[in-house]
């Protein structure tokens, strides 16, 4: 498990930047994101002060942001915990994203420009790249930048906005559903069809390609009961703090 982002709170406290809980935010939802924090996961106020070196009151403003969210649940006299929706919710999620993403690359064929296209064949290429080093938690950074930069050059701001928070669920689903016996859930060639279709001026076939893609990911899913036992402690790991 790479524990890249644990030397950087590191990096940051030796070099006494101040920890605030935007930095909370973005580490824990980068840590989701990429399937290194997975669904159910503890988290307690005390352990992550600790970790991150800052008072409860900070944590708990970033526990209530990450809620605001949808990555983490907040219930009264509880420890909070990474979301692990229900199957249910899986599906609907699955749905949703096909009905949004769908319609904004049908807005998108024909209209991305070079420089932009450009960006979107880099990260397409060092997904693949990654994949093939057995990179996972960078493969799965690189194709949710590809997708968040869909969701960035969308011609209907209010879809985009839908879209980024959807594709922050369907990672947390795909982190809790994803069969123990996959490495990886990389759909070698996806996104490179994906691609050609939004050089075409062609919105119906753009939308296929996405919705093929979506339902793919969905049937690598093992949408069955499924309990998560992670502690944070050992996912961070002890003395972050310890001197070098």
């Amino acid at each position: 498990m790479s524990n890249a982002w644990q030397e950087d709170v590191q990096a940051a406290i030796k070099a006494g930047v101040r920890i605030s809980d935007q930095h909370i935010v973005d580490k824990v939802r980068r840590a989701v994101l990429t399937q290194r924090l997975p669904p159910g996961t503890r988290l307690p106020e005390v352990t992550l002060g600790e970790v991150f070196g800052v008072s409860r009151s900070v944590v708990r403003k970033a526990l209530t942001r990450l809620a605001a969210d949808h990555v983490v649940d907040q219930r009264p006299n509880q420890v909070a915990r990474v979301r692990a929706p229900s199957i249910e919710e899986t599906r609907e999620t699955f749905a949703a994203r096909r009905l949004v993403e769908g319609e904004v690359v049908a807005l998108l064929a024909g209209q991305v420009d070079a420089e932009a296209l450009e960006g979107l064949v880099r990260e397409a290429e060092c997904e693949a790249e990654a994949h093939a080093r057995g990179d996972e938690p960078a493969r799965i950074e690189h194709s949710l930048a590809l997708h968040h930069r869909l969701a960035e050059l969308s011609p209907n701001r209010v879809l985009g906005v839908m879209l980024t928070d959807l594709i922050l669920r369907t990672s947390i689903v795909i982190a809790l559903y994803k069969r123990p016996s996959l490495a990886s859930c990389y759909l070698e060639g996806d996104h490179g069809r994906l691609l050609a279709r939004l050089r075409e001026d062609d919105p119906e076939a753009a939308r296929q390609v996405i919705d093929d893609h979506l339902r793919g990911l969905e049937n690598l899913l093992d949408l069955g009961p499924r309990e998560t036992e992670a502690d944070l402690m050992a996912i961070l790991g002890r003395g972050l703090h310890a001197e070098a």
